[in-house]
């Protein structure tokens, strides 16, 4: 029973879309009166679209939106509607003019104040808009379920997303337009695939990390194919375990073929069955089986490549590796798969000393194998790049003489190429690291970590412009990679360094969405915000920095910490320092 003056909380469920443009604040300062004017023009065109779907305009605040739908059909359905006119409107203009609209969608519970409604519904499409990309879509998992089957669209999985001031993890997906997809001789690359993880026959959970590492071989082996895109293990690891729907995969990753199979270890010998798929029809193109001993593991991978080269129509190149006629310690090869898999548990400073551990018992076996060479180069770099290691000096060294080695076995081995060019950025030697990565992707053009380390590399040498395509292209070919943080990271800090601070504020968020607690985000993100005066959030990330790095907490301590000392990178660094005082960081 309600006492006299109880005033009742109404609530309802609805479905609500949230949208701002990105970039707004940059074009203001550009041309303020201008930008004024074109956004009253585009909201002008697309006021009655929100109208025709149902759409209640609930408030306005200078560039962002908030509308109420009674159905979650309606509002992603006028969202594409949206994004379409948008993208037609901006075509003919120059890219720092155009107008990008970022839209999220929830559907839930409401409380009704007037007009106006509150509440975690609202609150989540609104985080969920600031974290899409400009001129995309993100919904949330409760109004996936209710419109996934109702309406002519992709959906594409973007995992749990932390979003600011939301207590749980929410799970997003992307929507796309199918009319992009209308002609695939134009989207999708002619020679495009993914191996799908292999499935372990008759050897039980302990032998995944022997059948994960065939996969793994065998995608490498197939980027040797000329003119072909394949996309990266990692990307490809997370279908592992789940239902398979070839043509989703096919929309999702933009590619043409899928690669499937088995593989079964009895003793000494494995067999692989394989299949490739059209992702288009869903139809078989080729099937085989391949027998051999564990030692000539690398025979089969290239007889399954060059059987594939034959239903492609394309000639492989005589590749100078030796790879096939290596003979194989099979015990030191079960070492370095068991390395890998401890690798694909997530960059941690355990997994990581682990499988360096396991490369090194792999090596006292066999001192010529050339994954546990690479590998062990990586795991090395790595911990010094972390900060992992009290040895940084005699860790290096070592990485160095692993990765001649590896060289001098095989100088056609894009892997052993890779593995030298992180060694030289470690050691500040950019020139003859650049040509290392270059030489890499030369001979593995779809090595998408070389691509992130070249980016980071050519950025230290002031040529951030060229940088951005290397982070782009490391992205593309492994969308959904558990280390994408570090792509999105590198996009953003080299949109820093070039002065681009709306977009570094978007790409930045984007990978701290991904993971929280990678402190170089926070601390680029903060300097953004400083330098755009939006004081506020420069001392909620300068914080969040600390809290992820409490070790370098003074803007002398990131003097001494710049990485390089070439004169373009360096001028483009005082940025930080500038930006980091006005986010609250002390000089001393």
């Amino acid at each position: 029973m309600r006492t006299p003056g109880h005033r009742r909380i109404e609530r309802r469920l609805t479905a609500i879309l949230a949208a701002d443009i990105a970039g707004y604040s940059r074009l203001m300062g550009v041309d303020e009166v201008g930008t004024a004017r074109a956004l009253r023009d585009h909201r002008a065109a697309i006021d009655p679209i929100i109208a025709s779907h149902g759409g209640r305009i609930v408030k306005t605040t200078g560039d962002g939106i908030l509308v109420e739908f009674p159905s979650i059909v309606a509002a992603v359905e006028c969202a594409l509607a949206v994004q379409k006119l948008m993208a037609e409107r901006n075509a003919n203009l120059p890219v720092d003019r155009q107008m990008p609209f970022r839209i999220g969608i929830n559907v839930g519970d409401v409380l009704i104040e007037g007009d106006d409604i509150l509440g975690d519904g609202v609150n989540v499409a609104a985080r969920l808009e600031a974290v899409a990309e400009p001129g995309g879509i993100y919904i949330s998992d409760a109004a996936y379920h209710q419109v996934r089957d109702k309406i002519s669209a992709e959906f594409v999985d973007m995992g749990e997303q932390n979003l600011k001031n939301i207590a749980r993890p929410v799970r997003a997906y992307t929507v796309r337009s199918t009319a992009a997809r209308a002609n695939p001789n134009v989207t999708i690359p002619k020679l495009s695939l993914v191996v799908l993880p292999f499935a372990n026959l008759g050897g039980g959970v302990d032998q995944d990390y022997f059948v994960d590492g065939v996969t793994e071989d065998l995608t490498t082996e197939l980027s040797r194919l000329p003119k072909s895109f394949v996309i990266a293990c990692n990307t490809a690891f997370t279908f592992k375990g789940k239902p398979i729907d070839v043509k989703r995969i096919g929309r999702e990753l933009g590619i043409r073929y899928v690669l499937e199979g088995s593989v079964r270890r009895s003793g000494e010998r494995v067999r692989v069955n394989a299949q490739l798929i059209d992702a288009e029809t869903g139809g078989h193109l080729w099937a085989d089986r391949f027998d051999r001993e564990i030692a000539d593991l690398f025979a089969l991978q290239d007889a399954v490549t060059v059987e594939l080269a034959g239903v492609f129509g394309v000639k492989l190149i005589e590749a100078e590796s030796h790879r096939s006629k290596r003979k194989l310690n099979p015990d030191a090869l079960d070492l370095a798969m068991q390395a890998r898999a401890a690798w694909n548990r997530g960059w941690s400073r355990g997994n990581i000393e682990a499988a360096n551990h396991l490369y090194a018992q792999a090596l006292e076996l066999d001192p010529d194998n050339i994954p546990a060479l690479t590998g062990l180069v990586t795991g090395l770099a790595i911990s010094v790049v972390s900060l992992w290691t009290e040895s940084r000096e005699i860790d290096l060294s070592r990485a160095e003489a692993l990765a001649s080695r590896a060289r001098e076995l095989d100088p056609h081995d894009a892997s052993c190429r890779n593995a030298m060019g992180f060694v030289r950025r470690m050691q500040n030697r950019f020139d003859e690291a650049i040509s290392e990565l270059e030489g890499a992707i030369r001979l593995n053009p779809n090595m998408h970590l070389a691509y992130d380390t070249l980016g980071f590399t050519k950025a230290l040498v002031g040529r951030s412009e060229e940088a951005l395509s290397h982070f782009a292209d490391a992205i593309r070919l492994s969308p959904r990679d558990p280390m994408l943080f570090i792509g999105y990271f590198g996009l953003g800090w080299a949109q820093f360094l070039l002065g681009n601070d709306d977009q570094a504020v978007e790409t930045l968020r984007k990978s701290i969405t991904l993971n929280p607690g990678y402190s170089p985000a926070h601390l680029f993100l903060a300097a953004s915000y400083g330098l755009q005066d939006r004081i506020e959030e420069a001392h909620e990330a300068h914080s969040a920095y600390v809290r992820t790095n409490p070790t370098i907490g003074t803007i002398a301590m990131l003097r001494t910490n710049a990485l390089s000392t070439n004169p373009v990178y360096m001028a483009q660094r005082e940025r930080l320092y500038r930006g980091m005082l006005r986010a609250g960081m002390p000089e001393e």
